[in-house]
């Protein structure tokens, strides 16, 4: 029953074996397009080879996080992945989680000095036993100075030809701010990579679009060109934008009984999220007509067409 109340209803109208569009990193589903594939090969390269300390960065929903888990789903084995989700911790707590995710159990009663050598000694042993530690720092933006510097001190950490522990900062482009600080120059000295992760262009939303829908079970188009127009603008071409309204068009389209996404659903999907994505409405028609050769679709398309907020106001709420 549950799974029943979870399966999108537009999933057999399209002929689709699971949700095309979902907001939780799927590593099955990763998209290689638009230099991602380049970049997780980049990345992959970097901890391998003890690199040290690496920066990624980009917008909020450019897809982040989803690179990160496939990167910690394909890499080699000898890599042991510490996942901080959760960078609003002091430097106790980060010693904490790395002590627990390490297999010391729980250390929270240690004073932080005996903390921190129980740790860099687990980090010793594995390196002995062949496993190189990579600590991963999700939204590294909102991240404590003082972490920040433990962090640096743990990295510190070497034999004569290899780091005991990689780290991966990913963040908004905040985190250039954050480590422009001169406290974190040590820090910022240390990064050995600075990978930026753009939105994506129109040619590869299609291409998204597309690949999505074959990997949900559906090779043939679902969108039409002026319905990716549309999903162009509204979603800056960041990932998570697109999903959302993706998963909308096709419902919209669903409750038309239509089998190919048109401009009316993409413009209904916008409308619906419009306050979300701070976008402003550019009426092209006036209200209650259409403009020629729109579709009907469920909520009634009123010509309305929709550009982002100018700089400085577009809504980055996570």
């Amino acid at each position: 029953m549950n799974e029943l109340l979870s399966r999108p209803v537009y999933l057999d109208h399209f002929g689709l074996q699971r949700q095309p569009f979902r907001l939780t990193p799927d590593p099955g589903c990763f998209f290689p397009g638009a230099d991602r594939g380049d970049v997780l090969k980049a990345l992959v390269y970097a901890l391998v080879h003890g690199d040290g300390i690496i920066m990624l960065t980009g917008e909020v929903g450019t897809g982040k996080t989803t690179l990160s888990r496939m990167l910690m789903a394909s890499t080699s084995r000898r890599l042991t992945f510490v996942y901080v989700a959760n960078p609003s911790i002091g430097r106790d707590e980060l010693l904490v989680i790395m002590a627990n995710e390490l297999g010391l159990g729980a250390l929270s009663g240690l004073p932080a000095g005996a903390l921190s050598q129980r740790v860099q000694k687990r980090l010793i042993d594995l390196h002995a036993h062949g496993k190189q530690v990579v600590l991963v720092v999700d939204e590294a933006h909102e991240m404590p100075v003082q972490t920040l510097q433990e962090i640096r001190l743990l990295s510190n950490l070497e034999t004569s030809v290899q780091k005991l522990m990689q780290v991966l900062l990913i963040g908004q482009p905040e985190l250039d701010d954050v480590l422009m600080q001169p406290v974190l120059r040590p820090l910022r000295e240390r990064i050995s990579n600075r990978i930026v992760i753009p939105p994506l262009p129109r040619e590869e939303v299609s291409r998204y679009l597309n690949f999505s829908c074959a990997r949900a079970g559906v090779r043939r188009p679902l969108f039409d060109d002026q319905a990716i127009e549309t999903i162009v603008t509204g979603s800056q071409g960041l990932a998570r934008r697109i999903n959302i309204l993706a998963d909308k068009c096709l419902l919209a389209a669903y409750l038309d009984g239509a089998h190919l996404v048109g401009a009316g659903h993409a413009a209904a999907a916008i409308e619906d999220v419009a306050f979300q994505f701070g976008l402003t409405p550019s009426r092209s028609a006036p209200v209650g007509e259409r403009p020629d050769g729109c579709p009907a679709c469920w909520r009634g398309c009123r010509g309305v067409g929709w550009r982002p907020e100018p700089a400085g106001r577009l809504n980055t709420s996570r």
